[in-house]
């Protein structure tokens, strides 16, 4: 009988190749089957963070989302699409699987933190082998890059999507000692005003490409009126106990 292959998630960490883990590295340049998610048209982060690691002979399997921003999250034709999506992408992987071949799904931050690889993982866990690489989430980078530890003591930590309706944003950031406030982009107007609401908006830092080409890093209010990219997080440091 023919064995079964693993599905290996694979976190490639928060965006700079150096970052990555050395169990990731071995892993990508060894890889006989890739696969990785991108939205159509686009070559996919993840997939060009390993460039020039992968094998000659690699074979490639690209998931193209079929839909990101065209439909609001919460229109039931976004989570019908995606919902399909992700069966299909799915069904691919465990054919693989079952012929007996090892796929290194890569995966941008960490596997089980917001990433897409979760919604594989449910489907598949039970029925194949599936190893989960953990990796730097993009978060610490940007904490990282502030020169500022994010926590401090008994500092309570949130982690927040900037998708929240802006409401559920104040009372989240009134209710937490440091914040992380992540998938800004559009929502970057959102996020100032609960910031303002909560008496947060002055201490609050945006990070830019953390551990990317084009990183930057300022405060929130010396980039006020401008859209920033999908790539953005704002942070609240926590100022707790200390010795």
């Amino acid at each position: 009988m023919t064995r079964q292959g693993t599905i290996h998630g694979v976190g490639l960490g928060p965006g700079d190749p150096d970052l990555m883990s050395v169990r990731a590295h071995r892993m990508v340049t060894s890889a006989r089957h890739v696969a990785f998610f991108r939205k159509a048209g686009r070559p996919g982060r993840a997939r060009r963070l390993v460039a020039g690691l992968l094998p000659a002979n690699v074979v490639e399997f690209a998931m193209e989302y079929p839909v990101t921003t065209e439909i609001p999250v919460a229109h039931p034709d976004y989570n019908a699409a995606l919902s399909a999506f992700y069966t299909n992408c799915t069904a691919h992987l465990r054919s693989l699987v079952n012929d007996g071949e090892d796929v290194v799904v890569l995966c941008e931050g960490d596997p089980f933190f917001y990433g897409s690889f979760m919604h594989l993982y449910e489907r598949l866990k039970g029925d194949v082998i599936v190893n989960v690489v953990p990796a730097t989430t993009g978060m610490s980078a940007a904490w990282t890059a502030s020169g500022q530890p994010i926590t401090w003591g008994d500092d309570v930590l949130s982690v927040v999507m900037a998708t929240l309706p802006e409401d559920t944003l104040v009372r989240h950031i009134k209710a937490a000692d440091a914040v992380v406030l992540m998938k800004i982009g559009r929502n970057i107007d959102k996020v100032r005003n609960a910031l303002r609401r909560a008496g947060r908006y002055g201490t609050a830092w945006l990070v830019e490409y953390a551990s990317m080409d084009g990183q930057t890093v300022q405060k929130l209010s010396e980039a006020e009126g401008r859209v920033t990219p999908y790539f953005s997080i704002v942070l609240v440091h926590g100022n707790g106990r200390r010795p």
